[in-house]
């Protein structure tokens, strides 16, 4: 039973690092960071981007977790919840790594869903890369994603209200 906790805390942590994700991806890289973000969204024959800044930043994030969790580094001021929540943010960084640059950026390997979750997520990511530039768009998280037809309505009405430029408003349809 006291095993639950932690796996508890593990798996609460990975599902809270999505909305961070989210709100960072929204506030942040669209918004004062969009230096960094900028060439994720512009087509480029680089294997590293300045995009990939914000993962180092994540990293970094577990790190301080997985020191403040640690006796040998607080000795004894560790606080033990801290250790789990590392664990959390490094999962969330694998499937970050595995949905968002793997599946959906293709970068470490291809494959194109055809059905399900795999291709919705897709779907709603190249909805997010369909505009220009850092205002407006849609689907701002990496891992969960809705309906790909209420994201296109979305961008539709940010279109017409002059809110986003859309690259190809026939991915609108």
């Amino acid at each position: 039973m006291a095993a639950l906790l932690p796996v508890a805390i593990v798996f609460a942590t990975i599902l809270a690092m999505e909305g961070v994700a989210w709100a960072s991806h929204r506030y942040i890289m669209h918004g004062f960071g969009w230096a960094w973000h900028r060439d994720h969204h512009e087509p480029h024959d680089k294997r590293l981007e300045k995009n990939d800044r914000f993962g180092l930043v994540g990293a970094a994030m577990s790190i301080a977790m997985f020191a403040l969790g640690s006796p040998l580094v607080m000795g004894a001021g560790a606080w033990w919840p801290a250790t789990w929540i590392a664990l959390g943010i490094l999962g969330y960084g694998i499937v970050y790594t595995l949905v968002h640059d793997g599946l959906v950026h293709q970068r470490y390997f291809r494959w194109v869903p055809r059905s399900g979750y795999a291709r919705r997520i897709v779907q709603a990511h190249r909805l997010h890369h369909a505009t220009v530039g850092k205002e407006g768009g849609v689907s701002f998280g990496f891992v969960f994603a809705r309906d790909p037809a209420r994201l296109k309505a979305e961008l539709k009405r940010q279109r017409e209200a002059g809110i986003a430029t859309v690259r190809d408003s026939a991915s609108l349809r």
